[in-house]
């Protein structure tokens, strides 16, 4: 009976962490150089793909309208601004491919993959052009 009562709390108390091993959720997006967070995007489920959009702006003199931006979301503003399409889980579960990420500020579009890393307190968000790639951290808001 014992053992029964400690593999269900042991299986309740590990949901939790479970849960937050995935991209889904707000995240503040750090710049890679100077460290500070840039935005805060919240990142959604849309039937097995992410999508993820800018919540907000977080610093001072950002742009507003994504100027760059070569496809539909050419001048659109960048708070609302659609930045994640697509990206499915791999079969190993530790990471979602096959993703697109827009970088509003050059308006350029890359190949991405999203790896929730420190127990899902981070994500590594890593941009692709060929075999060069990018990585940043993100931090978890909820």
């Amino acid at each position: 009976m014992r053992q029964a009562l400690a593999a269900i709390a042991a299986i309740a108390f590990s949901f939790p962490a479970w849960a937050q091993m995935t991209p889904v959720g707000t995240w503040n997006s750090i710049d890679d150089k100077s460290g500070e967070a840039k935005a805060e995007i919240r990142i959604t489920d849309n039937a097995g793909a992410l999508s993820g959009r800018i919540e907000k702006t977080l610093r001072p003199g950002a742009k507003t309208t994504c100027t760059e931006c070569q496809d539909e979301r050419k001048d659109q503003p960048i708070v609302g601004l659609e930045i994640i399409r697509g990206g499915k889980q791999a079969e190993s579960g530790d990471v979602w491919e096959g993703g697109k990420i827009l970088d509003p500020e050059n308006g350029k579009e890359y190949r991405a993959t999203f790896t929730p890393i420190e127990g899902g307190k981070e994500l590594q968000v890593r941009g692709y052009i060929g075999p060069f790639f990018r990585t940043q951290v993100w931090k978890r808001v909820q």
